[in-house]
C-alpha cells in the first residue's frame, strides 16, 4: 500500500513539474540582451556614436543596393558630354518595343503626347507649358537618357521610377517616335 502512495505521489509531482514547462517560451534565457534588444528611437540622443545621435549618415562613397552610378554629372556640361558620347547598351535582343511603349505611356505621354509632339493632356490643360516636340530638338540617345535620369527645366528626374534598363527602353522608344514625326 505504501508503494502505491509513493508511486502516485511521484507521478503527481512529475506531472506538476512537466506541465509548467513550455518549449515555445523558455523559462530562462542565457544573455537576455541578445534576445530582447534595447530599442532606440531613430533620432534620439545616445552615447553609442561620437556625435550623440542614433540616426547616422551612410558611409562616404557607399552606394544603395541595386543602384547603378551614372558617370555623367547633373549639369549642362554633363548633358553635352552625354549627348555626344553616351550610347545605348541595348542590343537587338534586349530591346522590348512593347515594354518601352508601355513605360512611355505611363510616365511620358501625359506631357509629351502619344506621338511625341509635346501636346499631352497636361499641356492641353495648360498645367505645363513649353513642352517641346521631339521633331524640334536635336536629341541623341545620350541626351534623352541624361534628361530622363536627371530631368531638365520643368521635367523632373525619373531615375527613382525607372531602372537604368527601363530608361534605355524609353530612350529607344523616344527615338522611334522622333523618326516617325
Amino acid at each position: 500500500m505504501k508503494s502505491v502512495y509513493k508511486i502516485t505521489l511521484l507521478f503527481g509531482i512529475t506531472i506538476l513539474v512537466s506541465s509548467c514547462h513550455n518549449n515555445a517560451a523558455p523559462n530562462y534565457q542565457y544573455f537576455p540582451n541578445m534576445y530582447e534588444s534595447v530599442g532606440y528611437e531613430t533620432y534620439s540622443e545616445s552615447n553609442a556614436f561620437k556625435n550623440g545621435k542614433e540616426g547616422q549618415l551612410p558611409a562616404q562613397g557607399s552606394i544603395n543596393r541595386g543602384f547603378e552610378p551614372f558617370e555623367y554629372e547633373n549639369s549642362t556640361a554633363g548633358y553635352e558630354l552625354a549627348k555626344v558620347n553616351l550610347k545605348s547598351p541595348l542590343d537587338s535582343l534586349s530591346r522590348e518595343p512593347e515594354k518601352a511603349k508601355e513605360l512611355f505611356e505611363i510616365y511620358c505621354i501625359s506631357c509629351h503626347g502619344a506621338s511625341g509632339n509635346g501636346k499631352g493632356k497636361l499641356v492641353e490643360r495648360e498645367k505645363f507649358l513649353g513642352v517641346p516636340s521631339y521633331k524640334d530638338r536635336v536629341i541623341t540617345e545620350g541626351s534623352i537618357y541624361h534628361v530622363i535620369t536627371y530631368g531638365l527645366n520643368s521635367m523632373g528626374s525619373h531615375a527613382n521610377q525607372l531602372s537604368a534598363h527601363e530608361r534605355w527602353l524609353v530612350t529607344d522608344y523616344v527615338l522611334k517616335l522622333k523618326s516617325e514625326l
